[in-house]
């Protein structure tokens, strides 16, 4: 199962080798992994990848019901499912991307810019409705965004999805070295994956699992809006109503995410009467926590919305001065051609005035003479 083209070969365990076949590397592994299901000896450890650990079985008005919380065996799974989001990563790269990018012959800086926001693109697409689909009775009820806190206890749909959340952000650490990414590009990536680990581990083991939720959903869904934006640009540069429109959602989802964190943690776990740290039954409603959470995420938000003002301020600077340019030029050029037909009018004047002159001198002149003078 090959995801790329070989160009050339490579000797083995080399540097190249390693990042022309890493696709191919982890497809093993994973195969490797399934392998071990099929013999009674390594099925438990095998299932210690694949499946999330930890469940437990309640009986509810529906029924039994089976839910988990988290634990140090998830590592495990996520580092499955990291294998597994770098072969998607490859395969959407070489089937859809790089197609697409040889018919539209981007530059080099446009060509990573595009397979950037390609790739994220389908992760926020998919996250997007994947999150909806999990917080609709959320939506419903907003106040069991905090009722009943802690929230230890989670559904496969609710856990499985941090895992993958997970272990996707995990998965762009490697990537940066497969992808041959610049070392100018480095520190604003590491910048923004960092960000979405601290705040989904944080919502993660703080059993703040459903407010989590429905931000990454507004984040998800701004971050996807900007990036469709940037391929769109990509294809006709002249297409700008889609960054509009990115704006103004943006300013929008900022200020949803801190009404709902002040509402929720500020607010709605506030009023809870258990305010007690306890380890053991994953409690963490205490005021410090709180108001570290609060302060991470205004700080978080702020920061965002601060260079967002800032970027829309010095691109209005650059049009002013484009426009600045621009009627300078034109003014320059109109000027020009004043003065030509002024150096003409001119030229026609004294060519007439030898004319006149001649004729009256010599009658017998005719008008095919004057282009002798």
């Amino acid at each position: 199962m090959a995801f790329r083209r070989r160009n050339k070969s490579y000797p083995f365990f080399s540097q190249e080798f390693l990042i022309q076949n890493h696709a191919d590397i982890v497809f093993s592994l994973v195969i490797f992994v399934l392998i071990g299901l099929m013999f009674e000896t390594t099925a438990k450890t095998a299932i210690l990848f694949i499946q999330p650990q930890y469940n437990i079985s309640t009986m509810s008005a529906d029924g039994e019901v089976t839910l988990y919380h988290y634990g140090w065996k998830d590592c495990a799974t996520v580092l499955f499912y990291l294998c597994i989001t770098i072969i998607l990563h490859a395969v959407v790269q070489e089937y859809v991307l790089d197609k697409v990018n040889r018919r539209l012959h981007l530059s080099k800086s446009k060509n990573t810019k595009f397979n950037e926001s390609g790739q994220l693109c389908v992760f926020y697409l998919v996250s997007s409705l994947w999150s909806l689909y999990v917080i609709e009775g959320y939506i419903l009820h907003p106040s069991s965004l905090w009722e009943n806190y802690p929230h230890v206890h989670l559904r496969f749909q609710v856990k499985f999805f941090y895992l993958t959340q997970l272990a996707y952000w995990f998965h762009t650490l490697p990537e940066l070295y497969f992808q041959k990414v610049r070392k100018e590009e480095i520190p604003r990536q590491l910048q923004y994956v960092s960000l979405y680990l601290l705040h989904i581990l944080a919502a993660y083991l703080l059993n703040l699992t459903r407010v989590g939720l429905v931000l990454l959903f507004l984040q998800y869904l701004s971050e996807m809006g900007f990036h469709l934006s940037r391929l769109f640009h990509f294809v006709d540069e002249n297409q700008h109503k889609m960054f509009e429109m990115w704006s103004v959602g943006f300013v929008l989802t900022r200020m949803i995410t801190l009404t709902l964190m002040f509402l929720a943690v500020g607010f709605g776990l506030a009023r809870s009467e258990n305010q007690m740290l306890d380890l053991e039954t994953g409690n963490f409603n205490t005021l410090s926590i709180r108001l570290l959470v609060l302060f991470v995420v205004c700080f978080t938000q702020s920061w965002l919305l601060w260079k967002f003002f800032r970027f829309q301020l010095s691109r209005t600077r650059e049009l002013r001065l484009e426009q600045a340019a621009r009627k300078r030029a034109a003014a320059k050029q109109q000027m020009q051609r004043t003065l030509k037909r002024d150096s003409e009018g001119e030229k026609l004047n004294k060519i007439s005035c030898v004319y006149t002159s001649n004729k009256s001198k010599h009658p017998s002149m005719g008008n095919e003479d004057l282009f002798s003078l």
